[in-house]
């Protein structure tokens, strides 16, 4: 399974990108710890997980502390030894575009993979200017890439050109 796992931390100088590898880590505790170490002063540390072009785990530390996770399919932790670490411990299915507040006729939403099982905080970049109904209608959204979404998260909450530049290197 081909990994690619970027961590984005902001601090009051700005964002910063950088790889990490997640190869290593036995545990959730361990990936929380390297997400950390990655910008110790960050007031806000993000971690993207994307594998095999099917599937994306957002992690968030606020102050290095109150872990976040959202994932864009259940499946992640059941095919990878990764997606079972990052996800291992998420219990809670995220909302369905179905469940949110509907601002769009139902024709005008995406078709999206339909075995698609997104699960865990759905909300966790909400304060950032991506809520949940957007969130989840990136992840549903037809021929979207996991490193697409990235890219327009990134893009949207300010640090999109840092993220380029990490893939481009």
């Amino acid at each position: 399974m081909s990994i690619f796992a970027a961590a984005v931390s902001r601090s009051k100088t700005g964002w910063t990108a950088s790889e990490l590898d997640l190869s290593g880590l036995a545990d959730i505790d361990e990936v929380v710890d390297a997400l950390r170490d990655v910008e110790p002063d960050a007031d806000l540390a993000l971690l993207f997980v994307e594998s095999d072009d099917e599937y994306l785990a957002i992690l968030r530390l606020d102050e290095g502390e109150d872990l976040r996770v959202f994932a864009s399919d259940s499946a992640f932790a059941e095919e990878s030894r990764i997606g079972s670490v990052l996800l291992g411990e998420v219990e809670t299915p995220a909302l369905g575009l179905d469940d949110l507040a509907a601002t769009e006729d139902d024709e005008d939403r995406p078709a999206g993979e339909p075995d698609a099982d997104p699960i865990g905080d759905a909300e966790l970049l909400g304060d950032l200017g991506v809520n949940a109904q957007r969130l989840l209608t990136l992840c549903a959204m037809e021929g979207m890439l996991p490193s697409d979404v990235t890219a327009e998260i990134c893009q949207k909450i300010g640090c999109g050109d840092e993220m380029e530049e990490l893939r481009e290197a």
